[in-house]
């Protein structure tokens, strides 16, 4: 029987790699600060494998025919795409990748939305995968990596329970379907409060922030299920908030409890309100 070894998640806005030195020094220290408790989390937790759940941005489909969650079952996966780097300013990393244990995972769940498919080639990364491997220097872990790419912004979109849902089977297929022994870890990559793009696009919903937050350290899922909707995601950001939909799924696959909040900011010039959590798995 395989073990959930442990379970994070982090914002992953841009602006923490392209535009870092915006924010006054003590938001910087925060963030450093949390991506350097995930790192240790990750080593310490001697994860073998690393699920890294995050939103597409479309870049690796047609809104015509959109999948809702893609597996990554590359033998390795290398980025930032090239088109992404100039304002991701992060240097070229290679991690290697878990396609035996990808593979398990996805047929395990390929029945849980409309549209979930494997892709054997390396993906195009931008800042769902480059930025926690960069802020939270995957690379020196060792770690082996399955990205999970999922849909949060074309309609229909796989709503909150969905993806908890998801994350339910997801769970129990690491429990029961992998080998004895194998260490999973699990990442959310995405949020909080931002709307790429548009009107607010300087605009941080710091109330919404701090109240997801305080949501998920008390570990009450049914309420989270229930006051944090896909729609409710989207008053507090259109087109961006809406990437805690990976949250949800990492939360689906450990069930309701606890989590230590790990910072908080708020910089607008980072377009995006800043979190990280670590979940209890004791």
């Amino acid at each position: 029987m395989a073990e959930i070894s442990v379970a994070i998640a982090a914002s992953h806005a841009p602006g923490l790699t392209g535009w870092f030195d915006k924010a006054p020094e003590a938001d910087r220290k925060t963030v450093l600060a949390a991506y350097a408790e995930i790192h240790e989390a990750i080593v310490e937790s001697r994860t073998d494998v690393l699920l890294v759940i995050a939103n597409d941005h479309i870049a690796n489909g047609f809104v015509s025919d959109y999948n809702d969650f893609t597996f990554g079952l590359a033998e390795r996966h290398t980025g930032p795409d090239e088109w992404f780097k100039p304002w991701l300013r992060v240097p070229d990393y290679e991690l290697p990748g878990r396609p035996d244990v990808g593979e398990v995972l996805y047929e395990s769940v390929k029945d849980c939305a409309p549209r979930v498919r494997a892709v054997r080639e390396n993906l195009r990364y931008d800042d769902n995968l480059s930025v926690p491997t960069t802020m939270a220097d995957l690379v020196s872990t060792g770690v082996a990596v399955v990205p999970v790419l999922q849909n949060c912004t074309v309609p229909p979109v796989p709503d909150e329970k969905v993806c908890y849902a998801l994350g339910e089977t997801l769970g129990e297929a690491i429990r029961t379907r992998l080998p004895d022994g194998l260490r999973v870890g699990l990442f959310g990559s995405g949020g909080l409060s931002h709307e790429p793009g548009g009107p607010r696009y300087l605009e941080i919903d710091e109330k919404f922030d701090r109240w997801w937050m305080d949501l998920l350290v008390e570990g009450d899922h049914e309420r989270v299920l229930t006051d944090v909707t896909f729609e409710r995601m989207e008053e507090a950001g259109s087109g961006g908030t809406s990437e805690l939909l990976s949250w949800m799924v990492v939360m689906g696959a450990i069930g309701p409890r606890p989590c230590e909040a790990l910072g908080y900011a708020a910089v607008d010039q980072w377009r995006c309100g800043f979190g990280a959590v670590r979940w209890d798995l004791s």
